[in-house]
């Protein structure tokens, strides 16, 4: 008999490698276009490098870093949004993404339609989003103008009816990036509090962002990612701290 997993997440010596393709200048194109060759120039780099993390089952995991540090990619490499280019990421247990909400909503659709379209693709079947429908429509706060097509919502509409879905669809690990901001204070306070909720009943919860304040509040342990690499793992404070010295060596050097 196998003996169930400790970790929730396990990333294994991970790096990730992205190609992006640069316009020339005109001084570089002209010979180039003369010659027949490509107009563009491809780069390469690489957006997590050698990243080893162990996520335990029900813990409240953060990742703190400066903007393009790789944060995102590693939360889509644990979603399966991505692969990655070396290394090998386990997930045990059923994810639910809050990661570019409402990406798969069509704006034709009304919001109730939308509530199913995103439902299934989130892996739930027609059968199971009915029972949930008129819990999703409560907390999203949505009212009458869920019957309206979605590409008339404010953005504000869209992302709480899409957060909403998210935290509707059962799940084991939560994956959360920058999405404690969504609405106004009020429903921002009442997803604060459903995120502890998922917490107290020992859900992993992963998350990503530049709420220090959340990260020092509701994690167990965090990490520092600094442009792709693994500066610190541990106490969140101490990770914090870490993040913040760091942030400012490097201010002082500019």
């Amino acid at each position: 008999m196998s003996e169930t997993p400790e970790f929730a997440v396990d990333i294994n010596h991970v790096s990730k490698m992205f190609h992006r393709q640069r316009q020339r200048t005109m001084k570089e194109m002209l010979p180039a276009f003369f010659r027949g060759g490509k107009k563009g120039v491809v780069d390469s780099f690489w957006a997590l490098q050698d990243i080893d993390l162990h996520i335990k089952k029900g813990e409240t995991f953060g990742v703190v870093g400066p903007n393009g540090s790789g944060k995102s990619t590693l939360l889509k490499l644990i979603a399966r949004v991505s692969l990655p280019t070396s290394g090998d990421v386990q997930v045990h247990g059923r994810i639910t993404p809050l990661i570019e909400l409402g990406a798969g909503f069509h704006p034709d659709m009304t919001g109730r339609e939308n509530i199913f379209l995103n439902a299934s693709i989130l892996g739930l079947t027609k059968k199971q989003t009915l029972p949930l429908v008129e819990s999703i429509i409560d907390f999203s706060e949505i009212g009458d103008f869920i019957d309206d097509p979605v590409k008339h919502y404010s953005s504000g509409m869209y992302t709480r009816l899409a957060f909403s879905v998210a935290i509707h669809v059962p799940f084991d690990i939560l994956l959360v990036d920058e999405i404690l901001s969504v609405g106004d204070a009020r429903f921002r306070k009442k997803c604060n509090q459903q995120i502890t909720d998922f917490k107290n009943q020992g859900k992993t919860i992963i998350y990503v962002g530049h709420g220090l304040e959340h990260v020092s509040s509701l994690c167990d342990r965090a990490a520092f990612i600094n442009y792709g690499h693994l500066e610190k793992v541990g106490d969140p404070d101490e990770v914090i701290q870490c993040y913040m010295d760091k942030q400012e060596q490097e201010s002082a050097r500019t």
